[in-house]
């Protein structure tokens, strides 16, 4: 057994071993932080579609299907609502992986800079978001949400009669 603090062989050869693990796993976080911001575009992508299919069936069908216009509004809203509602569910969790994101890449620059050289790996900065993709994954959601609304607001609903 070796005291606190030695720096024999064995230790040095242990403690780059446990690096080198800790920096596999960080490698491994960043990669699937970076896939999960694709699953949630489909996701939303996904769900979205549906909602505002199901608003656009009530639309049309409302009238044969002999749907009072305001119960049909209500649905509309209704289903608008849930789409802002996935909306806000995946941006959250695009947020929080970005977050974990920023978290996993300073400490894989904290085990490069002692275990290679200080500076091997630049630290990211929070003000190149515009770099980043899931800056227009949120972008994209944001408009898509805004743009649903306001046709329904303007032509969707005023029709409803």
């Amino acid at each position: 057994m070796t005291a606190p603090g030695d720096t024999g062989p064995e230790v040095r050869s242990m403690r780059n071993e446990f690096a080198l693990e800790r920096y596999r796993y960080l490698l491994q976080q960043i990669h699937a932080v970076n896939e999960n911001a694709h699953r949630f575009l489909a996701i939303y992508q996904t769900l979205a579609t549906g909602l505002v299919t199901a608003a656009l069936a009530l639309f049309v069908g409302y009238r044969k299907w002999g749907v009072n216009p305001s119960t049909a509004r209500g649905g509309v809203i209704g289903l608008l609502s849930l789409t802002t509602v996935v909306a806000a569910f995946t941006s959250t969790l695009i947020v929080v992986g970005a977050i974990a994101w920023f978290d996993y890449r300073n400490e894989e620059c904290d085990i490069t800079d002692e275990m290679v050289e200080p500076g091997f790996r630049t630290r990211p900065r929070s003000r190149n978001f515009f770099r980043w993709y899931e800056t227009y994954v949120l972008l994209f959601i944001l408009v898509s949400l805004m743009v649903m609304w306001l046709l329904a607001d303007f032509f969707l609903l005023p029709a409803i009669k």
